[in-house]
């Protein structure tokens, strides 16, 4: 019986949402590269959304109703993410039922996912017309990332705050500071307080990254999509140690 439990045990669990480095440093890092991704990619390809997809729809309905030509991108880039995340969540179950977290696995994916965005932008020069085919397969790539971040957010780091939408985050923090200020019952205050302090990183990490985004594509073109690319690699090196953390908590 012991043995068929042990079979059962993931060899690596999914990092404590409670441990400093899980809840801290990793988030953070993923809410600048959503922040990078989507400055580098509005700027870069005629103001595609690759984190915020639901304002490519906002675009869709500003084209159709002055009578201006639909973007091909922003039109792709909302079936693109929704089965991106419908591919993600497959992907994760599969990895769970063979006995291992999906948070690395993940990061890995959004990781290969941004540097191919990356290659083939760079490829193209440090201009592309965002109409050209290969300017819309990157975009796509690049939505497909965000969408897998979304994804792992939910699945493999339960009870982080969103990554990659910030007008959740923004609502819920001003919310907790007012329990803070205003609440009358300790435990609420004190669920308000970790709440906020595990949500400000985000915040903050996303505000960052669309700023070192804006100043790089402005400075050098697609090529800052280096950046993002080289955030998500150091997210999977978070991840071992925080693989090693996690086994020993439970």
């Amino acid at each position: 019986m012991s043995e068929i439990v042990e079979r059962r045990t993931p060899r690596f669990r999914t990092p404590l949402v409670g441990s400093s480095l899980n809840a801290k440093l990793l988030p953070t890092v993923l809410s600048v590269i959503a922040g990078s991704v989507d400055a580098i990619g509005f700027l870069g390809l005629g103001g595609l959304f690759t984190a915020h997809v639901t304002g490519n729809l906002v675009i869709l309905a500003a084209h159709l109703a002055s009578g201006g030509e639909s973007p091909v991108a922003p039109m792709l880039s909302v079936p693109v993410f929704v089965a991106a995340l419908g591919l993600t969540r497959l992907l994760a179950g599969a990895v769970e039922r063979i006995g291992f977290a999906s948070l690395r696995p993940l990061l890995l994916l959004q990781f290969l996912l941004l540097a191919g965005f990356f290659v083939l932008c760079a490829s193209a020069g440090p201009r592309i017309d965002p109409d050209a085919t290969k300017a819309i397969l990157a975009g796509m790539l690049g939505v497909s990332a965000m969408a897998v971040q979304n994804a792992l957010v939910q699945i493999s780091l339960k009870g982080a705050p969103s990554t990659a939408v910030m007008t959740t985050n923004i609502t819920r923090f001003m919310m907790d500071v007012g329990n803070v200020i205003l609440g009358r019952r300790p435990a609420d205050v004190a669920k308000a307080r970790d709440r906020a302090m595990r949500t400000w990183p985000a915040i903050v990490g996303f505000g960052v990254g669309c700023g070192l985004g804006a100043i790089c594509e402005v400075a050098i073109g697609l090529l800052s999509l280096a950046l993002p690319a080289g955030l998500a690699l150091l997210a999977v090196a978070i991840s071992m140690t925080a693989d090693l953390e996690g086994g020993q908590g439970s």
